[in-house]
């Protein structure tokens, strides 16, 4: 805990509300400059000279008070409530605020307080480059410290590196600390559907302690354990089909925070010891940061662990190989809604044994149906006697009631976790499939999916036993309008799957019901 200390004694972020002002007692002065930077004023930062970027992918936005990534908008994502507007990650809005911050922990060091210079207030990538740099500097008061910090941009790629030249012109040996870290309000991302609600929030990974969530409720309540210090590990910010992380080098000692800083605003980030600053002696060291899309053959290539940011909930065992599957048609069809039909296709027939034993059991309940009306017309209100009547019923015919249940309910968990596939998966997000569907992460703008779908329970309804009960009769009619109104505000690839996956089970059902039937008649005929 002795880096948390520190940082918190040398550098406690401030949150001032909108009613307080921000100058005299309230203003922050610098330990490090003669500049005031004001505090922040709720989701608002002082705002000083800034830098635009742009490469192939990100259009970046780098303010010189407190060398901060204010905005970091994706060039090959829309917003998904406005296809106009590219998708936002990083930004500093009245309504919104999530930006990427690092700094120095030393005697007279720059942190994210600090005003910096600017060489250049815009920078493109040119053609044929492959990584574009954006310097800001710094120098002390006396003249003795001047630092670098360097943002480094990759074609074709996500990742920035931030790197940091330490010069120290004076006769005193200091020991430098560097921090990084996200401020960002506990605001939902905005989705497509109304109906997807995945985890927004920190993360922390190490070896040793795996994958943890960090709960922004929990974290106003001073509830959740983390731990503190490591040799390995990374700090994210973890949105639906997104991820900002920290990825520090392996092998170096860190030390983790998180906290809520007030006014609905939380600090996480990552602290890392990065040597003695001799006299007249030069520090480097960097850290990269991905801010990106959830690609998991990208973030399986960035650190251990990474991958497990993408949101499968708790049956991630099955996801994980449902979705390697899923890349692999992929990989054949080039087209991720004509995998979908396959994969669904590809598990139904894996499961084939099941569902016949399954629709079998059904159609010899649905051919005991009119011997069940007439046992419930017999014993009219005395349920102990219409139990006991349906019970001998089933032993005589030789049928088990619940002879379709059990290899429906073993193939719920694969279901389940083809649904948070498709939900978590940023492969879907305007992935297009036919004609009208140009995005699977959208919900079908006419509606024409939820609708069919909507259909096929109907029919599947027909097909199953009725049950004696008419108030569950009268539920099981209601269900396919229910969930059709559902369906309505889900994403299209998942109401595709859920489509292909009833057709096909009707086509199973009808096919084995008419075999059952056309066996009982040939029976009775010889």
């Amino acid at each position: 805990m002795q880096l948390w200390q520190a940082w918190e004694k040398y550098n406690h972020p401030e949150v001032i509300t909108q009613q307080q002002s921000t100058s005299g007692a309230n203003a922050i002065q610098s330990s490090n400059t003669s500049a005031v930077i004001p505090a922040p004023v709720a989701t608002t930062f002082a705002v000083g000279q800034q830098a635009v970027v742009d490469t192939d992918d990100i259009h970046a936005v780098i303010d010189a008070d407190g060398g901060d990534i204010r905005q970091l908008d994706m060039l090959k994502y829309a917003d998904p409530l406005n296809n106009k507007e590219k998708f936002h990650i990083l930004e500093q809005q009245p309504d919104h605020l999530f930006v990427a911050q690092s700094g120095l922990i030393g005697t007279d060091l720059p942190n994210h307080k600090t005003l910096f210079n600017l060489a250049a207030t815009k920078y493109v990538l040119p053609a044929g480059q492959e990584t574009l740099s954006v310097p800001l500097t710094w120098v002390s008061a006396d003249g003795k410290i001047s630092v670098i910090k360097t943002y480094v941009f990759h074609r074709n790629s996500y990742v920035i590196d931030v790197q940091w030249q330490v010069t120290n012109h004076g006769s005193s040996s200091e020991p430098v600390d560097a921090y990084y870290q996200f401020i960002r309000d506990g605001k939902q991302p905005d989705t497509a559907s109304r109906m997807v609600h995945t985890f927004t929030g920190p993360a922390i990974y190490t070896a040793q302690s795996k994958f943890i969530k960090l709960d922004f409720h929990k974290l106003d309540k001073h509830e959740q354990e983390y731990p503190h210090q490591a040799n390995n590990g990374w700090l994210a910010m973890v949105q639906h089909h997104f991820v900002s992380v920290w990825l520090p080098p392996g092998g170096v000692q860190r030390e983790f925070y998180a906290k809520a800083l007030g006014d609905g605003l939380y600090s996480a980030g990552v602290i890392l010891p990065q040597g003695q600053l001799a006299s007249n002696s030069v520090l480097t060291f960097s850290t990269p940061l991905y801010v990106g899309p959830q690609t998991q053959s990208v973030l399986t290539t960035l650190a251990p662990g990474l991958d497990y940011v993408v949101d499968y909930g708790w049956l991630t065992p099955i996801a994980v190989p449902i979705f390697w599957v899923l890349q692999h048609i992929h990989a054949i069809v080039g087209n991720w809604g004509w995998s979908i039909v396959l994969l669904t296709l590809s598990i139904k027939l894996l499961f084939f044994p099941l569902s016949a034993k399954s629709y079998r059991s059904m159609a010899q309940m649905r051919g005991l149906s009119p011997k069940l009306q007439r046992l419930k017309e017999l014993h009219g209100d005395d349920r102990e006697k219409l139990h006991l009547a349906m019970m001998e019923l089933y032993k005589t015919e030789k049928v088990n009631p619940l002879g379709g249940c059990l290899p429906t309910v073993i193939q719920i968990p694969v279901f389940i976790a083809l649904y948070w596939t498709l939900l978590g998966s940023v492969e879907m997000r305007q992935a297009p499939f036919i004609g009208w569907i140009h995005d699977l992460s959208a919900p079908d703008p006419y509606y024409v999916l939820p609708i069919i779908m909507g259909l096929t329970m109907i029919l599947q309804t027909r097909l199953n036993p009725a049950p004696p009960d008419p108030m569950q009769a009268k539920i099981m009619m209601i269900m396919p309008v229910a969930f059709s109104v559902f369906f309505l505000f889900f994403p299209s690839g998942l109401v595709l799957y859920w489509v292909v996956n009833n057709i096909t089970s009707i086509t199973q059902q009808w096919i084995i019901t008419r075999s059952v039937e056309a066996s009982k008649d040939v029976s009775k005929t010889s």
